[in-house]
């Protein structure tokens, strides 16, 4: 039995995620390719980094989140989870929903960093807003979300986990 049984616990609410490299894991082998990634450096510094990105289509808006491993220097490891809403077209409302699939997913993660002695690694949330663009106005609010939930928060351009990671899964099929 594995170390990270407890995962397991939390039943059918979890979501796959997939690795390019491995294929689709569950969040207990997610969390063990993690652990095994900064283990086989240890002397390396790391970002735990989530961000999400959506892409609104005819019908409902493709949610893409991405859990990315930076080995500061020496490359990273990254998945993504692939979700899909019903709801209008709202920029404002997209982009809450993206917050908060992005602060559930950081929750998980540092949960599970915590119960199994890996509380150094800091969790980071790339939101996918900026002071160009339609989403400026959100910034304050947004970041307020994540900040008032313990985390720090990054906003274009320095936010690549949602920007760049996460968009590169928003645009395909379903």
């Amino acid at each position: 039995m594995s170390k990270f049984s407890d995962i397991k616990e939390q039943g059918d609410r979890m979501r796959n995620y997939i690795s390019p490299t491995k294929g689709r894991l569950s969040l207990e082998e997610l969390f063990e390719d993690l652990i095994a990634f900064v283990e086989a450096d240890k002397k390396s510094s790391y970002r735990l980094i989530i961000g999400t990105d959506s892409q609104p289509r005819s019908d409902a808006a493709c949610f893409v989140t991405a859990i990315v491993m930076h080995r500061l220097g020496k490359g990273a490891r990254y998945y993504y989870s692939k979700t899909w809403e019903r709801l209008s077209k709202s920029i404002r409302q997209r982009v809450y929903l993206e917050t908060a699939l992005s602060l559930e997913v950081a929750s998980e993660i540092n949960r599970l960093l915590s119960q199994n002695g890996h509380s150094e690694l800091n969790v980071e949330i790339h939101l996918d807003v900026g002071e160009n663009g339609p989403t400026k106005d959100l910034i304050k609010e947004v970041v307020g979300m994540v900040v008032g939930s313990g985390f720090a928060a990054k906003i274009k351009p320095d936010s690549y986990g949602a920007s760049t990671v996460a968009d590169r899964y928003t645009k395909g099929n379903r």
